[in-house]
């Protein structure tokens, strides 16, 4: 048991050691680990704040569906209590026309009158 003990002894000197010397390698990885987890910590707030910009603009886009049927259906019912046009602007403007060329046609008749014109020709 004697010549055992010097053999434990150097070989759990030599574990320690080893030990030893990882627990700075292994240090390393540890940081790198809380940097990669503080970045994603970051990335996660982005996103947070980015869904909550979305849940809003989905909300707000609801809304802007919502009032734009109502003012829709204001609009139909403000075009159902209107009487109907007769005539809609281009049919206006052709009756004025017709009614400007007739208007002429029985002034020309009306100021030729009846008196008797030749209808030879002079040579």
């Amino acid at each position: 048991m004697h010549r055992i003990a010097p053999l434990l002894f150097a070989g759990l000197t030599l574990s320690t050691a080893l030990q030893a010397e990882e627990t700075p390698a292994a240090a390393e990885p540890g940081a790198t680990l809380e940097q990669r987890l503080a970045e994603a910590e970051r990335q996660r707030d982005e996103l947070a704040v980015q869904l909550q910009r979305a849940d809003s603009d989905t909300a707000r886009l609801a809304g802007l569906r919502q009032e734009n049927q109502r003012l829709r259906q204001q609009l139909q019912r403000v075009q159902a209590q209107q009487p109907q046009r007769l005539l809609n602007e281009q049919q206006t403007w052709y009756v004025t026309g017709a009614a400007t060329a007739l208007l002429a046609f029985f002034l020309g008749a009306l100021s030729r009158g009846r008196r008797r014109q030749r209808r030879e020709w002079l040579n």
